[in-house]
């Protein structure tokens, strides 16, 4: 069994993980007096702390859902920036390749470095940075995807599928549900690549994040709000891509629009019961997490010593990576939420 030197500095309390030395958690659930934010998802970014250390797009992502107040004090740190957190810990961040801002925490004392990856992505992404293997001596993974049935294809794929669509069925309205942080600027700017060229039209929900994309420099083309259109105007939304969030494609919301095709983007949409519940007409198969192959490869390529699965499929992660040579253990945490798929 594994006796590694961090096992006595990173521990797991209620909280969520803790680093002992610099009094500091990772993506606590609850307040905390310091708290490092790997993203800025709801399930790892929470309001509350005394003070935070994320990248300057988490942080402004942050502001913007309204999870950082006055109280809060904000250390903003670019990729690569060293931190001294006392005591000898020091901090700093690589790119996870999950959203927007999204960093792996990286933590040095005495001599071991801790890697804790967050969510995390190895598809590429023109909306953020790649993700970036960094060698350690404790790598910390997510297992959200974490079963062999979970081999997610390029998004490129899937955006071809939705455009084939609207070629085939142009009088119909193409609603496509999707995570408003990520998921939504990650198709609108994929669909843009491959040369859909309408309007977009999006659900209010979709509005502050997708400008504060745009705020760091991605270019969606031209996009309106639903809520703007005339009731009278429906037509205007047919052979169209319609964006909204994934509680919405069925919704009375949705009745606005002549003859809808409900689908949803979600790498949960390979098991066809999860669509079906969705009530999707189309599952279009759309992570913004590593799948089974690129979960067991990121472990192998940082060399660490001990891998550490924080949540998911951790059991089956957890045998796979032993059956492969590797220290591997599930650390068991609590408040980390799949729905954001």
């Amino acid at each position: 069994m594994s006796n590694s030197p961090a096992e006595q500095w990173m521990q797991v309390r209620p909280e969520g993980l803790y680093c002992a030395p610099a009094d500091i958690y990772i993506d606590p659930i609850e307040p905390v007096t310091r708290a490092i934010i790997t993203h800025g998802h709801a399930d790892h970014a929470r309001s509350g702390h005394g003070e935070v250390f994320a990248t300057p797009e988490t942080i402004d992502i942050m502001r913007t859902r309204y999870y950082l107040g006055d109280e809060t004090r904000e250390n903003g740190l670019k990729y690569g920036q060293r931190f001294d957190l006392g005591n000898g810990v020091t901090l700093w961040f690589a790119s996870a390749g999950h959203i927007l801002g999204s960093a792996q925490a990286v933590i040095e004392f005495e001599g071991t470095r801790v890697v804790a990856a967050g969510d995390y992505k190895r598809h590429p992404d023109p909306t953020c940075a790649p993700f970036e293997v960094i060698p350690c001596d404790v790598f910390i993974t997510e297992a959200t995807f974490a079963l062999p049935v979970f081999q997610h294809p390029p998004l490129e794929t899937e955006v071809e599928k939705l455009l084939r669509s609207l070629r085939t069925l142009p009088n119909r309205t193409h609603i496509v549900g999707v995570y408003a942080l990520g998921k939504c600027q990650r198709v609108m700017k994929t669909l843009r690549l491959a040369g859909y060229e309408a309007p977009f039209y999006i659900h209010g929900a979709l509005k502050r994040l997708t400008e504060l994309y745009e705020s760091y420099g991605q270019d969606f083309g031209a996009w309106e709000l639903v809520s703007d259109i005339p009731r009278a105007d429906k037509h205007l939304f047919q052979g169209k891509i319609v964006l909204c969030p994934p509680a919405q494609i069925n919704d009375r919301w949705s009745r606005r629009f002549a003859d809808p095709l409900p689908t949803v983007a979600s790498g949960w949409m390979q098991i066809r019961a999860r669509a079906r519940q969705k009530r999707a007409e189309m599952a279009l198969v759309v992570s913004d997490h590593a799948d089974w192959g690129d979960l067991i490869r990121t472990c192998e390529e940082t060399k660490a010593g001990d891998i550490w699965i924080t949540h998911g499929r951790v059991e089956a992660l957890e045998y796979a990576l032993k059956q492969r040579g590797m220290q591997a253990k599930a650390l068991n945490l609590i408040g980390r939420d799949e729905s954001v798929e």
